[in-house]
Formats: structure tokens, sequence, C-alpha cells
């Protein structure tokens, strides 16, 4: 039975069962918590760094005297940058190992991150920010078949979900710091501190994370690549997860690109310092990616991600409204509903794709990462010709985009299984 029709039926909850001298990492055991805050310090620098400038937007369109659609380009550059060089970040890690890969790209974030404060033009930010998140595409992919590979199946949405988690801080405590300093130092010092975080999360990830035991070195020839990737793509299963993520990551890359410029303006004429503090509503993301495995349990997978969706077009629904309160629990229910499906969606990847599994997340990451981009420059674009709602309007397609695909989804695995019914004993 090929990986397709095998996830299609179930990719969550029914993993075969493990042996008693299983030697990869469950909760409670050796190794697990180092590596769960190891991981989780990852994903604060990697969301702190790839963010940086997300809540800055304004101030950087009033250095440069750009609009918010050009401002928007120093986070999709980014973002961008990072889809571009997921894939074969992801193939450097099958040949010298996730940690290596991890940890040097970790290092060259860091180091462009001390950089960018130090940008003569937007040209040059937009340059400098596009190296940064193509560095940053080694912590992704690796992350997840690291995980995948040192982590038992039934923990490895739980092990995911908190790696999710560190990146809803990373993106919490970077708008958060940066929009407080930059109220009082301007936009330079708050990206410059922002890389020294990083800095630190870096050193201590290194120090934390156990060296692997299950990995085996693949290959780096291009062919054996193009196969493995071919193969992917084929996995219609897989290829939902993958739109799934984009779709996703379009609301999200949208909605946080914009709020900063909706909330500068009337009705509400916020400060920088309480606009970054609007970031804080990503608790709530940490608190949906680490509780994914529960949903999942509860609702199933494709229940998981109607529950997500549904989430976080009430949240865009709310965020029409000219109340902060309202704008507030509105963006409290868009993170919290787009965490849950990022963190039940990436799992689910790695629980399908049983070879090649950096190559695998690899995909996802990179289609995760072309949404932030689209995101970003859209939903700028649609706030420049109708205001909020044009940048509301473009993530409600996109939800609807998610809740399609998962019905179809459901039909499929449907017609999967009365084609090939389980025999009962």
């Amino acid at each position: 039975m090929s990986p397709a029709s095998t996830g299609a039926s179930t990719i969550v909850g029914a993993a075969s069962s493990v042996p008693a001298s299983d030697s990869r990492m469950a909760p409670g055991g050796p190794g697990y918590r180092r590596m769960s805050f190891a991981l989780f310090l990852a994903g604060v620098a990697t969301f702190a760094l790839l963010y940086s400038t997300q809540a800055l937007l304004p101030l950087i369109s009033g250095e440069f005297g750009v609009a918010a659609s050009e401002a928007s380009w120093t986070v999709a550059a980014a973002t961008g940058g990072l889809a571009l060089f997921v894939l074969p970040m992801s193939a450097l890690s099958e040949r010298f190992g996730r940690r290596t890969v991890m940890t040097a790209s970790l290092a060259v974030a860091v180091t462009v991150g001390l950089l960018v404060p130090f940008a003569p033009s937007l040209p040059a930010l937009v340059a400098l920010r596009a190296v940064q998140g193509a560095a940053l595409a080694g912590l992704p992919a690796s992350a997840t078949a690291y995980l995948a590979e040192e982590v038992r199946p039934k923990a490895l949405v739980t092990a995911i979900g908190l790696f999710v988690a560190g990146n809803s801080v990373g993106g919490m405590s970077g708008r958060v710091i940066t929009g407080w300093v930059a109220q009082e130092w301007g936009w330079r010092v708050a990206v410059a501190v922002i890389g020294v975080l990083a800095v630190a999360c870096a050193v201590a990830f290194r120090l934390l994370l156990p060296a692997p035991r299950h990995f085996r070195t693949g290959s780096l020839r291009p062919r054996v690549l193009l196969h493995t990737v071919r193969e992917h793509l084929a996995n219609p299963l897989l290829c939902r997860l993958y739109a799934i993520g984009a779709l996703f990551m379009t609301v999200f890359g949208g909605v946080y690109t914009v709020i900063g410029y909706r909330l500068t303006e009337a009705p509400f004429g916020l400060p920088q310092g309480i606009i970054g503090s609007i970031f804080l509503v990503y608790l709530v993301g940490t608190v949906s990616a680490s509780t994914a495995g529960r949903l999942v349990g509860r609702l199933g997978r494709r229940g998981a991600l109607y529950a997500a969706g549904g989430t976080t077009a009430t949240g865009l629904v709310l965020s029409l409204a000219d109340s902060l309160p309202l704008v507030l629990l509105g963006l409290v229910l868009i993170t919290g509903g787009f965490f849950a499906g990022h963190a039940v969606a990436s799992s689910a990847v790695s629980k399908t794709a049983t070879t090649g599994r950096a190559q695998a997340s690899a995909l996802y990451q990179s289609a995760y990462y072309v949404g932030s981009s689209a995101g970003s420059t859209v939903g700028a674009v649609a706030f420049h010709a109708g205001g909020w709602g044009g940048t509301v309007s473009v993530g409600l397609l996109a939800v609807l985009g998610v809740v399609t695909i998962t019905v179809f989804g459901t039909r499929a695995a449907r017609v999967a299984a009365r084609r090939n019914p389980v025999p009962v004993h």
C-alpha cells in the first residue's frame, strides 16, 4: 500500500505500536526535556529574527519614505529566502546531520542579524533580510526531521507542537521587544536587540541539543534528491498538507504585516510600544500549538483542521470592528487557529513521509513560507487598495481554501476505505 493511501486513512493517533526496547525519546525519558527546550529556543530565535521588522514597518516606511506595500518586502524577502533555500538545506542535513545544519544556519542568521541595523537603504535592508531568511532555512525542515527520527511516534505531535510553540514565543517576544525599544530609540536599535537575543538562544541551543542517535547519512546526489522530491509531490496527501500550510500562513502573514498600520490610524491611533504589545496574543499560539496533539486525539486530524480554520475565520470577521477589544479578540482567535492548524499539518507531514523526511518537511516549509511571502505582499496591497477589509477578504479566501482541501481529503479517505476495507479478525 502506498504512503498516500495509508496516510489518507490515518495520520495521527494510529501509529504502529512501538516496542518496549525503542531507544527513541519520549516524555519523561532521558534527554527529552533538554531536546524540547533546545528546539524551543531554536524556534524562538528563528521567528524572532525572521519577523524582526514586521512590527516596525510603519517606522521603516517613515524613515525611507515608502508605502506599506514596499516596506513589507523586508518581511517577504526573509520568508521568500527561507522558502527558496529550505529544500537545499534539507538535502545538506541528510548528508551532514540535522544538528550540524541547524547550528550552522543559526550561526549565519544571527551574524546577519547583527548587520541589519546598519542597512543604509531600503534595498540594502531587503537584501540582508533575504540572506537572513536563506540562512534560517536550515532550521524548520531539519528540526522536524530530527524529531521524527529521535522521538517516539506517539509523542511526535506534542514534540513538534513544542517546537512550533517556540516559534510563537519568538514571534511574540520579537515584536513586543522591538515595539517598546523602537518607541524610545528607533527601529535600528530594536532589531539590534533582537540580534543579541538570537545569539543567546543559538548558543544555548547548541549546548543543550542531544546528539542524534538514529540519524542515517543520506545522499547529496541531485538525482537521488529529485527522485525523493518527485515521490513526495506525487503523494496526494502530502500535497494537500503543503497547500494547507501555505494557506494558513497566507492569512497569518497578511494580518500581522498590516495590523501595525491599521492600529496607528484612526480610530485607534496607538503608539509603537502599545502596538508591539499587541503581539502578546502570540501566547495563545504557544498554547494552541503545544496542545495540538490532544486536539487531534479528540477530533481527528481533519476535525482539528476544521476547528482551526473555523476559529481563524471567526477571528478575521471580528477584527473588522472599529472596537479595540473586538480587534484584540479577533487576533487571539486568528493566532490560536493558525498555530493549531500549522502544528497539525506539519506533524502529519512528518508521519506520512516514511522516507526522505527532511525533504518532505522541507517541501512543507517551502510552501508554508511561500504563503507567508504571498500573505505579506498581497495583504499589504489589499490594505492599500481597500483598507483592513481588503486584508480580511484575502484571509477569508485562504481559510475557504483550507476547508475545501480538507473536505476533499475527507472524501478521498472514505473512497480509499471503501476500496481497501480493513479485515475484521
